[in-house]
């Protein structure tokens, strides 16, 4: 309906070599990720040799120092293709960017390049069993103890978290009263003494995602580790959130228009009393309302993408963002099933494969309701 302008010539060179990588390494090989329950750890390296991870962190740590939109392509492709299993962008736009903006020199130099390069794969370890999206309420401890803190806890739900080889964990500090203020990030190497792996968490969708819980038993981590400063760390989380809320709210715009997309190609060739499911009233008014939706989704996350380019993203439009297009992949995957009918239900149809997977949108990144009351704060 309204063309697209944010790409230009280089930005489509990019999302044709992306498109290839998720249609021909991914996407074709579903159920063995699904069955593993996570992708073949050698993926990393080839989107490494691609150039599909990291690609905007600074040349000398490794990236190409690109603009946002070729990360925005990335996403786009993955939920072109149905890729649910890959957890690249988490590495590249919220692990990479927490080192990039707020690490130490040492630190950047030591990580960044090889996650680029696919070596060393990054998570992100926030959420813990029993706090949910309350980041304040965290218990996994660091206590100083000379040059070293010493960690304990756990946290789950955890991307990448079982094939990670670093993740940074947000972990109290100081005085665990203090809530916000007691809040550090810490660069964790996964073969440290104590730092433990549960297996791959089974889940309704995204079931080839690698996600885990992680552990901590008296883990002795250098103070160096540290990123940022000590107690700093809710500062630097709420930085990055608006920008990993909207990482979601494009993959579900994009998510949206490839349903849309396969259900008027099964609708226009299903017949039904001898005519296509397309030509019925209900179908086409069905599908009117929902490419409009889409539509209004597309052009509201490409503003959003326009304000995050130029440093202008507001969080309630982040979580305005998140939400609203979330909520309504959640609603056009389910219309989509029911002018499918009976083939909806079947997973090697697509539309059944969003169905189950698209659920956790509104979950993950701080849940829908979290996202009403950020923006009622703003009132």
């Amino acid at each position: 309906m309204i063309p697209r302008t944010l790409f230009s010539a280089e930005h489509e060179d990019f999302r044709r070599t992306a498109r290839r990588f998720f249609e021909d390494e991914i996407a074709i090989h579903r159920e063995k990720w699904e069955e593993q329950q996570h992708i073949d750890r050698n993926l990393w390296n080839k989107a490494g040799e691609l150039g599909l991870l990291c690609p905007t962190m600074p040349e000398e740590y490794g990236g190409s120092g690109v603009d946002r939109l070729y990360s925005v392509i990335l996403m786009e492709e993955q939920a072109r293709a149905g890729d649910s299993a890959s957890g690249f962008s988490l590495h590249s736009d919220i692990v990479a960017n927490y080192l990039n903006n707020f690490a130490s020199e040492e630190l950047k130099q030591k990580w960044l390049p090889k996650m680029a390069t696919g070596e060393a794969v990054g998570a992100i370890a926030m959420t813990e069993p029993g706090t949910g999206s309350d980041l304040q309420a965290v218990r996994t401890s660091a206590i100083a103890d000379g040059d070293d803190y010493i960690v304990n806890g756990s946290k789950i739900f955890i991307t990448n978290g079982y094939l990670c080889d670093i993740a940074v964990v947000v972990v109290k500090t100081g005085d665990p009263s203090k809530g916000a203020e007691s809040i550090s990030l810490l660069l964790i190497e996964a073969d440290r003494p104590g730092f433990s792996k549960g297996r791959p968490l089974k889940k309704v969708g995204m079931k080839g995602q690698d996600t885990c819980e992680l552990f901590f038993d008296n883990v002795r981590v250098p103070k160096s580790n540290l990123i940022g400063m000590e107690g700093m760390g809710f500062i630097m989380l709420m930085k990055e959130l608006a920008w990993e809320r909207l990482m979601i709210a494009i993959m579900c715009a994009s998510g949206c228009e490839q349903v849309l997309a396969h259900t008027l190609a099964y609708v226009r060739d299903r017949k039904v009393f001898g005519k296509p499911v397309a030509a019925y009233q209900n179908t086409k008014y069905k599908l009117a309302e929902l490419r409009s939706e889409t539509q209004i989704a597309r052009v509201f996350v490409d503003k959003c993408i326009e304000e995050q380019i130029k440093g202008t993203l507001q969080v309630d439009a982040a979580a305005a963002a998140k939400y609203w297009v979330s909520d309504l992949m959640s609603k056009v995957a389910d219309e989509c099933v029911q002018l499918h009918g009976g083939y909806g239900f079947m997973l090697e149809y697509p539309v059944a494969q969003a169905y189950i997977d698209t659920r956790a949108n509104r979950i993950y990144g701080g849940t829908n309701e979290i996202m009403k009351e950020l923006i009622s704060r703003t009132f």
